[in-house]
Parts: C-alpha cells; structure tokens; sequence
C-alpha cells in the first residue's frame, strides 16, 4: 500500500508532457537548452536519462530541477473549436546523482518524468448521435509516466566508455467522457513495470566524440480499469527507442551536439494500432491511437562564455506520429507539435555550485483530416526549467 501511494505522488507530480509524441524533447535543464541532445555531450548526472555511459564524464554531484510546462492543445470539429486545457500549467520535477566508485567506474541515480498526454474539454466530444439515451461526461485524459534509474558507467583506456541502466517505470493514467464505448469514469489507475538502457561513447579524436544508446521496450502492467478500452485488455508498454550522435568541440570555448533519435511507437499495440483496426475495444487487434513511428533531430551549441557563464541554443524537429486519417481517437492526445526552438545557460555561483536554466517553444502545429466531418487538432507548448547542482 505504500508503494503504491509513494508511486501516486510522484506521477502526480510527474505531470503529462507531449513533445517528441508523448516523450520529453531532452533530459535535463542542459540538455534541454540544447534542443534535448546529449548522446555524446554528457552536461551533468542526468545524462543518464539520454545515455548512461556519458556519467562517466561527469563531476561527482547531486542535481535537482524543476520544470514548468504549459501545453496550449484543442481540436476542432465540423466548424467548432474545443478548448482542451482545463488544466493550463504542470510542474515536472527530477532529481540525480553520481558518484565514483573507483578508477574509471561511477554510479549515478536519476528520477525523471519522462513524458505523457493530457487534455481536459469542458464539452463531451464523443456525445455519439448514435446513441442518445444517456449523455456522457466531459472529454479528458491524463497519462503521466515516471522512471527510476540506477546506473552503471565505466570506460576503458582506448577511450570507450559504456553504461547500463535498470530502468524502473511507472504510469497512471485517467479518461473521463468515454461512455460512447462502453467506458465508464473509473478514475487513476496505475501501471508499473521496466526495462534497461544500453550507451556507449567514444573519443574518437582530441575534438570529436561519438555515441550510441538504446532502450529496450518498457514491459508493463495493465491498466485493469481501462482493459475495455487499450489493446490487449488494457495493455500500455512503454517503446523502445535508440538514438546516435555526436559532439564537436569546434573551439576551446564552443561545442556542437548532434543526435538523431528513433521511437517505435507502432510496437505498442494500444499506441500504433490503427482506430480502423477491425478488433473490438480491448483486444489485441483493437483500435488503437495509430501513432507512427518517429524520427528526432536534435541538435544545439554550447559556448563557454566566460569560466563561470555558459550559454547554449537548440533545435528539435520529430516527424508527425498523427496522419490525417487518425484523427478520431487523437480528439483525446493531440501530440502534433514537430519544431522546438531552445535557449539556456548555466551559471557557475562557486566551485562547488552551479544554476542553470532552459527555456523551449514547440510552435504551433495542425493535422486536419475528416471524421464524417471536419476535424483538427492543434498544439503548440512553452517550458522554462531550473536546476542546481552541487559538486560533491
């Protein structure tokens, strides 16, 4: 019982993101002014959320952020426009550490939000003139995820360094206005599960390092309360994903970070399968949100200004997971922003003690398709985050 309230808390306080689909688009305030990339450019402790072999090189520390998120989502249909940000602003902690164990071989701890969806109509969308003998609630979702990873990172004289997470996860998840398909209001249900993640980094020559990294697929409980509504009577697995890059020290004062990413969102039945699919709510074939897989560009520079200022721009770009034809079921998720713009900088306030910031636009974007009649969905976000970190 107090598991599962301590897992209630922080997902609660884990609230819902869409960025890259319903991933964050970095991790970490760095790592986020630089449009999220960092497989090569390891900032501070919580690298290991982008690639764990990258805690290797960085200082021994604690680390802890805060960011504030504020979607702007709604849908339109047949002419009507729905407002979907019944909840307007969400705070998103995350907390990491690193230590050295011996020569060559460190340990870090990283708790983080990792992404989500969240809309909240103050209309029934899916009030269905089919059957009009009851009228359903009002249309909202939220799906917050959390990870906890422990980590390994070691490196080896040729210059390899390699990293291991155990990734622990966790997921709640609520919809409301969903009586049209046999789904009543049964409030937050929660999800728990796991998997790893895998990184490597090479200093390939005295200014470029390289790197790699890849997530298994994230096994997870069923949400029991929604097994009449996802894929698999109720089944939410988390995507595997894996990603490259690299970092250029173009001088002795300014670095360029590159990463291409890929998330395999169509691999979760509940996420990718088509809401034409023929199968009945709940089942394997059913309707699901027909989300593609996606590809993520991330790229930013970061420029030492002085010993204690450094400043970092960024650019991320994912291609659109929603087409056109699965509009219907995305009234409810309207992930569809593609293009962040991202600035931030760090502050070193002494030599155990440093302050960074980031701050991120998604600008807007619409997918238009029919749905017997017209409808869109629309999105574009702002995010500010602070952190603090102290050099052990």
């Amino acid at each position: 019982m107090r598991i599962q309230l301590s897992l209630s808390l922080l997902l609660t306080a884990s609230a819902a993101l869409a960025t890259d689909g319903y991933f964050d688009h970095g991790y970490g305030v760095k790592a986020k002014g630089l449009g999220g990339a960092g497989v090569a450019f390891a900032q501070d402790s919580l690298v290991v959320a982008t690639n764990p072999a990258g805690l290797v090189d960085v200082d021994d520390s604690h680390q802890v952020g805060l960011t504030w998120f504020a979607p702007d989502r709604s849908v339109t249909v047949n002419g009507n426009t729905f407002d979907g940000n019944e909840d307007g602003s969400f705070y998103i902690p995350d907390f990491s550490y690193k230590t050295t164990l011996s020569s060559g071989v460190s340990f870090g701890l990283a708790v983080f939000g990792n992404g989500g969806m969240n809309t909240g109509y103050q209309a029934p969308l899916f009030d269905l003139p089919s059957t009009p003998t009851f009228t359903p609630s009002n249309t909202s979702m939220d799906l917050s995820q959390l990870f906890i990873a422990p980590t390994w990172s070691w490196r080896n004289e040729g210059g390899h360094a390699f990293g291991i997470s155990a990734i622990l996860a966790g997921q709640r998840f609520k919809a409301t206005g969903l009586e049209e398909f046999g789904v009543n209001n049964a409030g937050y249900d929660t999800s728990v599960g796991g998997g790893a993640r895998l990184g490597w980094t090479w200093q390939a020559s005295q200014n470029l390092k390289v790197g790699a990294t890849y997530q298994s697929r994230l096994w997870m409980t069923k949400f029991d309360k929604y097994a009449g509504l996802f894929a698999e009577r109720g089944g939410f697995d988390i995507p595997s994903n894996y990603a490259v890059g690299f970092a250029y020290q173009i001088d002795s004062s300014l670095t360029w970070a590159f990463d291409v990413e890929r998330i395999h969102y169509s691999e979760v039945n509940s996420v990718g399968n088509p809401g034409s699919s023929p199968g009945g709510f709940g089942t394997s074939n059913g309707p699901g949100f027909g989300w593609k897989d996606v590809t993520v560009i991330k790229t930013g520079l970061a420029y030492e200004v002085s010993p204690t200022l450094t400043v970092r721009v960024g650019y991320n770009h994912t291609t659109q997971p929603i087409g056109s034809s699965e509009i219907f079921f995305n009234l409810l998720a309207p992930g569809v922003v593609r293009h962040h713009a991202t600035l931030g900088a760090t502050w070193q306030a002494n030599a155990s003690t440093e302050v960074s910031f980031f701050y991120a636009r998604a600008f807007n974007e619409t997918v238009s398709g029919n749905i017997g009649v017209p409808a869109s969905l629309q999105m574009d976000q702002d995010s500010f985050g602070l952190s603090l970190n102290w050099k052990h």
